[in-house]
């Protein structure tokens, strides 16, 4: 035969629920994306980094400083970034160095794997339709995302094809 439950067991279920709830509640709230610190070095007046800057922002998922450089050759030499890889602006993250027009979702994911001896990603030169280099009816050149370490070393870190 069954009992009925009492009003004890009845509390103590209730407190257990309630606590579950609160456990969903803060598991969800720490689920929540971060937002990442970017300081993004260009020259006065490039508008192509401030678009990409702009992108980067609207993602939702960096805070974006921008400062302008007299000698951004001197920001790349102290950052580490390869000469043939280098494009018109230099942010810091997390981190790690971001050279050109990278994709947000690029950088995100070196950010969350964290890929041992990479210094950073980079995209080379300015091709059409990469972020912050979209032209109407130009489609999209295809590019690298090419990782680089400080001892040198490469590696593909992404590739998008071109589109027309």
């Amino acid at each position: 035969m069954a009992q009925e439950p009492t009003p004890t067991s009845r509390r103590r279920a209730m407190g257990l629920l309630l606590a579950s709830g609160a456990w969903l509640i803060s598991s969800n709230a720490s689920a929540q994306a971060t937002i990442h610190d970017m300081h993004v070095s260009r020259d006065a007046g490039c508008g192509c980094c401030t678009a990409w800057a702009d992108l980067m922002r609207h993602s939702g998922r960096f805070r974006i400083t921008l400062t302008n450089e007299a000698d951004m050759g001197a920001v790349k030499r102290r950052l580490g970034v390869p000469g043939d890889l280098a494009s018109c602006h230099t942010a810091r993250v997390a981190g790690f160095t971001i050279e050109g027009h990278v994709p947000a979702a690029d950088v995100l994911r070196l950010i969350e794997t964290n890929p041992r001896g990479v210094r950073g990603i980079a995209v080379a030169g300015m091709p059409i339709g990469s972020p912050g280099m979209e032209q109407p009816g130009m489609g999209r050149d295809a590019f690298d995302v090419v990782a680089f370490g400080a001892d040198g070393g490469r590696s593909a870190f992404a590739h998008y094809a071109a589109r027309t």
